[in-house]
């Protein structure tokens, strides 16, 4: 049995210098038309403002501009002789890219004002920069081909470009009739292009090694994840491995004659060569932990048909400056959300616990909630039954039988960390957030993840 998945192929490219001014030059499009649209619309919402601070009403008020993408591609066909005269020089599909990011932040920005859309309040969208924005440009329509050595991939209007890696497995699946491409997106990153074939996938659906059984997984600081069976994984903590190197090339970058925006003064040549030193390390540090992450998901996924994770406060625990740079190095954020989609392709169910289960606090052998738990206590002691253990394996333990409580009906009722009783819930793999009282207890603002305070150790 097969399964259809939008899926993401990513490869490097190794490009001519012509082929890069011609990237360049696409990406710039698409910035042009994207401040362009925004600039329209911004005089328009401030003239709206105006004429209603004059106390005129609102059906006499200049007429309003539709930001919808068809609206903003509309107004730009009939501008862009006179806005961009050398339209002609790059695709059509570089100006759509820029109109396109403009009406998703619009959209976004709207939802959020009038409470459709969740998480944080999402701004007004800004203005971009040469200097600061990412080139990018966005290709869905056209020649969108992988070439038969392998080696290379043809877009619209850019011609064929070669490939850092072979493209096999794609151009495999894409043979085969297995896979069919819907876009493709070149993008430049700490000085290096790469282009990546989003598709449509047929998937075999394969089935764990262990359907039958659960998993508990306890994200930490200290051991990376540590779970219900026993097993530790190490916190590889790349950032900490690569601290010196970006302490040298730090220094070497503020040396130097770097760009300032209010004299206009452009960067030295050796100002760029230091901080392509500086983000090589970074990209390093990247691509390191991505590999790490992948691959302790992926297991998890293969192993297991059942994975519980917790629903943790990571913006909350990134305001704890001692802490913010060993928590974002962990990457909690990740795990989760490659555990969602990796879960799903190998028949598998991933739960999240909720953000208030007291998954420390609690004993795993009776059941007993303790009103404390410091976070120096690296060994769980249970003065009710007398249980000795990790706090973090007590804590993966409790999270594998949350699962199996509420299947089987019963002892849904546990207590939160002060032991007041209440029903913890399993919060969707989709990323639904649990309600939170309106006034977050003194732990949460001070970073710490209330019920959870072991993953900061």
């Amino acid at each position: 049995m097969t399964v259809e998945v939008t899926q993401a192929y990513r490869f490097a490219l190794d490009l001519t210098p012509a082929q890069e001014r011609d990237l360049a030059r696409h990406a710039g499009a698409a910035r042009l038309a994207y401040n362009w649209g925004l600039a329209r619309i911004t005089a328009n919402l401030s003239q709206r403002e105006a004429e209603r601070s004059y106390g005129i009403a609102d059906a006499d008020l200049t007429p309003s501009v539709t930001w919808s993408l068809y609206g903003l591609r509309r107004a730009w066909n009939q501008a862009k002789n006179e806005v961009a005269p050398w339209w002609g020089e790059c695709s059509k599909e570089a100006y759509n890219t820029g109109l396109d990011q403009l009406a998703r932040g619009l959209k976004n920005w709207s939802d959020s004002r009038k409470g459709n859309r969740k998480g944080k309040p999402v701004g007004f969208p800004r203005f971009k920069s040469k200097r600061t924005a990412t080139p990018s440009v966005k290709f869905t329509t056209g020649t969108l081909r992988l070439e038969d050595d392998r080696r290379h991939v043809t877009l619209p209007r850019v011609g064929t470009l070669k490939t850092h890696e072979s493209t096999r497995t794609l151009h495999r699946r894409l043979t085969d009739g297995r896979a069919r491409v819907l876009s493709a997106t070149v993008r430049r990153e700490s000085g290096r292009w790469f282009v990546s074939v989003t598709c449509t996938v047929q998937r075999t659906e394969r089935a764990p090694s262990r359907p039958d059984h659960g998993v508990g997984v306890d994200l930490g600081i200290t051991s990376l994840a540590v779970l219900s069976d026993g097993t530790v994984v190490d916190n590889p903590r790349h950032v900490n491995t690569a601290q010196r190197k970006l302490r040298r090339t730090s220094r070497t970058v503020s040396r130097r004659q770097g760009p300032d925006r209010r004299t206009g003064q452009a960067p030295s040549n050796r100002w760029r060569r230091a901080n392509t030193a500086r983000n090589t390390v970074h990209r390093k540090v990247s691509n390191q932990r991505r590999d790490h992450l992948h691959k302790l998901t992926t297991r998890l996924a293969d192993t297991y048909g059942t994975v519980v994770v917790e629903d943790l406060h990571v913006a909350g625990m990134l305001a704890n400056r001692t802490l913010a740079r060993h928590v974002a190095d962990a990457g909690f954020a990740e795990v989760r959300r490659q555990l969602e989609y990796k879960t799903a392709w190998r028949g598998g169910t991933l739960v999240v616990a909720d953000r208030w289960f007291a998954s420390s606090k609690t004993c795993s052998g009776c059941g007993a909630v303790k009103a404390k738990l410091a976070r120096s206590e690296r060994t769980f002691v249970c003065t009710e039954c007398g249980l000795i253990l990790d706090r973090d394996l007590n804590a993966a333990h409790n999270l594998a039988a949350l699962v199996e409580r509420h299947v089987a009906g019963s002892g849904s009722e546990t207590r939160n960390g002060r032991g007041a009783d209440r029903e913890t819930g399993l919060v969707p793999a989709g990323g639904c957030e649990p309600s939170t009282p309106h006034r977050e207890p003194s732990r949460v603002r001070r970073g710490l993840s209330p019920g959870n305070e072991r993953i900061i150790e």
